[in-house]
């Protein structure tokens, strides 16, 4: 099982307040657990929303909004993809992470499990698993 680990957003991380030296390395042996136990996929951390934006979809009509947004609890400061055995074992894994705030600050993390091909069921033709399958294999190479 594949699940995406959300890091909130806080206005610190917002305000592109940077982690401390004591958190970047808490993180740093963190991640190398997770590498080391054969459970982190991938990962990265975002700059604030004040460098992103949104596309907003009504039919055939795009619409921009430049950031910053303004519900910081609903943004993300980062995130990991773990492929872990089930939602109890991406918990435990959560709770072994330092603080993405900070020691003394409030801070949140989010498990939201992916999709895969079979959970899509028969609306997922052989067609469309052969193209997912081909586009996985290019982006793996």
């Amino acid at each position: 099982m594949r699940f995406m680990i959300i890091v909130k957003a806080t206005k610190e991380s917002e305000a592109g307040v940077m982690p401390s030296g004591q958190l970047l390395t808490e993180m740093g042996k963190f991640n190398e657990e997770l590498v080391n136990a054969g459970v982190m996929l991938a990962g990265d951390g975002l700059h604030p929303s004040s460098k992103g934006a949104r596309v907003q979809f009504s039919g055939n009509k795009r619409t921009v909004i430049d950031g910053p947004f303004a519900e910081t609890k609903e943004l993300i400061a980062g995130y990991w993809v773990w492929q872990v055995n089930s939602k109890e074992e991406a918990i435990e894994w959560v709770k072994r992470c330092p603080n993405p705030a900070g020691d003394d600050k409030e801070g949140e993390i989010e498990i939201r499990q992916l999709f895969e091909a079979e959970d899509f069921g028969p609306e997922f033709t052989p067609e469309l698993r052969e193209q997912e399958e081909h586009l996985r294999k290019k982006l793996s190479s």
